[in-house]
């Protein structure tokens, strides 16, 4: 990510956002150019959102790729590679979802420090956060960061067989999740 150096209130960068052709995230006052991906950061992506898709059918939960922000207060404003969100409330605005269940980053060697440290801390923050997905992009393997009853977080690592999402009660094949992706 490259950061602009230059403090910034969310409103101005929401109406920087709005007139921008490229993604920027926003944290703490400062806004981040989105880098783009890689074909197989891009092949993960799909094949997880298919899943999903394929999963929830026509459930009241509805799920986002890269292309809609989440956002925390006046925090940060990200835009994860997939997330859903089953709460009402988060279908009165278009370009903002402020109640995500499952939120999921395929890890990139740019951003993987900041997925996994500072912005799982942001993410966190979210009190209808149920998990936090992870997955990595150099080898097989799923990280799931689950949510407690006590608000500690618990984790599992997959990275044989099959993956589960809890927070949406999907299991499918880690196989499936890597299919058509070249090492």
């Amino acid at each position: 990510m490259i950061t602009i150096p230059n403090y910034i209130t969310p409103e101005e960068y929401l109406d920087i956002e709005r007139q921008s052709p490229i993604h920027h995230e926003y944290r703490q006052g400062l806004v981040y150019a989105m880098a783009g991906g890689t074909d197989n950061h891009d092949r993960i992506s799909l094949n997880l959102l298919s899943l999903i898709n394929l999963h929830l059918g026509n459930s009241d939960c509805r799920f986002h790729s890269g292309n809609v922000k989440v956002n925390y207060q006046k925090d940060f404003y990200y835009y994860p590679d997939a997330f859903v969100t089953c709460d009402p409330r988060d279908r009165n605005d278009r370009y903002i979802k402020r109640y995500p269940k499952l939120i999921v980053e395929v890890l990139s060697p740019s951003t993987k420090t900041f997925d996994l440290g500072e912005k799982f801390n942001d993410y966190s923050k979210i009190a209808s956060l149920a998990e936090y997905v992870l997955i990595y992009q150099e080898s097989q393997m799923v990280e799931c960061r689950r949510r407690t009853s006590s608000n500690t977080w618990d984790t599992v690592v997959y990275e044989i067989d099959l993956v589960w999402l809890k927070s949406i009660n999907l299991e499918f094949a880690i196989a499936q999740l890597y299919q058509g992706v070249d090492s």
